[in-house]
């Protein structure tokens, strides 16, 4: 009763939440590191730094999550070029 598989409804659910999660995480990081290196010449303090290592722990972490459950989300064009 307690440990009954989720029906596929709330699997798929589940999988379009966490890839949302993913893209908007990987997205949010992307911004961070390219803030971090604009800014990098201006001898900023170290705050922008831990702000992109943060979206980084949070990106590789969702990316851990997606790996476990076998979610697969749209091919990325710039890792594959034919």
């Amino acid at each position: 009763m307690f440990f009954k598989r989720p029906t596929k409804e709330v699997e798929r659910e589940r999988n379009q939440r966490l890839l949302e999660a993913v893209y908007s995480t990987k997205a949010s990081w992307d911004h961070a590191r390219e803030t971090e290196r604009a800014v990098y010449e201006a001898n900023v303090n170290s705050e922008l730094h831990y702000r992109s290592r943060i979206q980084e722990q949070k990106f590789l972490y969702l990316y851990k999550i997606a790996r476990k459950f076998k979610v697969h989300g749209k091919l990325n064009d710039g890792v594959i070029d034919r």
